[in-house]
């Protein structure tokens, strides 16, 4: 079974990645294709993470999701709150029966480097640049963007200026946990302060946050 990583944040909020090895056909088995994707290898992340929704909560409703105008997926009745996300052959979930949640995987490569000005402001780039982790730049900047990317699913609406609606203001190591602390100003319609963790697994990063609804 190639359950990659699973993580019980509290009895009602749970995250996983599966790591995609089987058949299109094993997934079908148990997950509905909802929409028409053509590419092969986007029709198994879809199908993966969809697993990896009812894996985590056994009873999760696959036939209620719809999918936003924003192309964010959701439950009209609000019974579980969820957040999908793909890289390569992995799926990554994380699912909530009663919190709001964001999750983003990112694998670590030199991509981010020429993208990087689009969502790393100047202050940011002074914190990111100060924290030491034994990682190196090109990891730092997968860990913020991937920080970013999982407050966009979160927040859900769209038309998030990612340099200037979630600005870094903090940064800290957690060796008990082994993972990464972001404090993060998000101001898109009303101020507030959004706390994300980050893991380094492997070649990539994986970042959520969870907050009251």
């Amino acid at each position: 079974m190639p359950l990659f990583y699973q993580q019980t944040i509290d009895r009602h909020t749970k995250i996983g990645i599966w790591k995609i090895e089987e058949s299109e056909r094993f997934f079908l088995e148990t997950v509905p294709l909802q929409s028409e994707i053509t590419h092969a290898h986007k029709r198994m992340q879809h199908l993966a993470g969809r697993y990896l929704l009812r894996y985590l909560f056994p009873g999760f409703p696959y036939e209620l999701i719809r999918i936003a105008d924003t192309l964010k997926p959701f439950l009209e009745n609000e019974e579980y709150h969820f957040s999908i996300s793909h890289c390569g052959d992995f799926a990554a979930a994380i699912v909530s029966r009663d919190k709001r949640v964001g999750i983003d995987i990112e694998i670590i490569s030199e991509r981010v480097r020429t993208v990087k000005d689009k969502f790393i402001n100047p202050i940011e780039a002074g914190i990111i640049g100060r924290f030491s982790t034994g990682r190196n730049d090109l990891a730092k900047f997968t860990m913020l963007w991937s920080c970013k990317e999982a407050m966009f699913k979160w927040y859900g609406k769209g038309q998030l200026d990612f340099r200037n609606h979630m600005q870094l203001q903090a940064i800290y190591a957690d060796e008990v946990k082994n993972c990464i602390h972001t404090d993060f100003l998000f101001s898109k319609e009303k101020a507030r302060l959004l706390k994300l963790q980050t893991v380094f697994l492997d070649k990539f990063t994986l970042s959520w946050l969870v907050t009251e609804p």
